[in-house]
């Protein structure tokens, strides 16, 4: 049974990812800081467990240890704070690049020679529509997805003929544990208007393609941005 490794399983993009991969037959193993969160993810998709913080590389280093094999590496650990760029404090900078970059660069470090070991592998880095569109105050956090697309590319080129292939998913619109307090009351219908496919999008929505980047239907795919977002990317809708 190949393994797959998710980062921030813990909730919300990370546990349908779960769920979603063990339906297809992997071994998953979640990874999240908080213990008890990867713990109930485990519970329910029959994985396993583990406490990992993806900005102490020592700490995601000895979790590989831990794990041994590996064949799929979904980099889905992210945080946002919203500040402007003029008023966001070094804090509340450092900790997005943190997690956002770095926890992707100390997680493929620990787990690329697992893969490389096994023959190949899939490597999946959650970006963001944001690092598309741009919009105004929302702060760091659209240049640090950005930067994971970037990051995604490099290690397309540095791996491919090692047969592991990289690629992004950049989320639109999604209502998830982290997002649901930005879609209360009529705010979904409101926000939903503004995308071409008349809806806001679902954790499921993500997995399903996270299913596809790591089966041998996209065995051929690699160094790609797949934006899963209803067409939002495309452009607004006229209101």
């Amino acid at each position: 049974m190949a393994v797959a490794v998710i980062t921030g399983a813990g909730q919300g993009l990370g546990r349908a990812d779960a769920l979603r991969l063990a339906q297809d037959g992997f071994e998953v193993m979640c990874l999240d800081r908080n213990l008890d969160a990867a713990r109930e993810t485990a519970g329910m998709c029959g994985g396993t467990a583990f406490r990992c913080d993806v900005t102490d590389r020592d700490e995601v280093m000895a979790v590989a240890d831990r794990i041994g094999e590996c064949f799929a590496l979904i980099n889905n650990a992210g945080i946002w704070n919203f500040p402007s760029i003029l008023e966001v404090t070094e804090e509340q900078l450092q900790s997005v690049i943190e997690v956002n970059i770095k926890g992707i660069v100390w997680c493929c470090q620990a787990f690329v020679p697992k893969m490389r070991a096994g023959g190949g592998g899939s490597i999946v880095n959650m970006s963001s529509g944001a690092a598309w569109t741009n919009s105004p105050n929302i702060g760091i956090y659209p240049a640090t997805k950005a930067a994971v697309e970037s990051l995604t590319r490099t290690l397309a080129l540095e791996l491919g003929a090692a047969n592991i292939r990289t690629n992004a998913i950049g989320p639109g619109l999604i209502v998830s544990d982290g997002t649901a307090a930005n879609f209360e009351g009529g705010r979904a219908a409101e926000r939903a208007k503004g995308v071409p496919m008349g809806r806001v999008g679902a954790p499921a929505d993500i997995a399903d393609v996270v299913s596809f980047l790591c089966s041998d239907d996209s065995r051929y795919v690699n160094g790609q941005v797949i934006y899963v977002d209803g067409g939002i990317t495309a452009g607004t809708m006229a209101r």
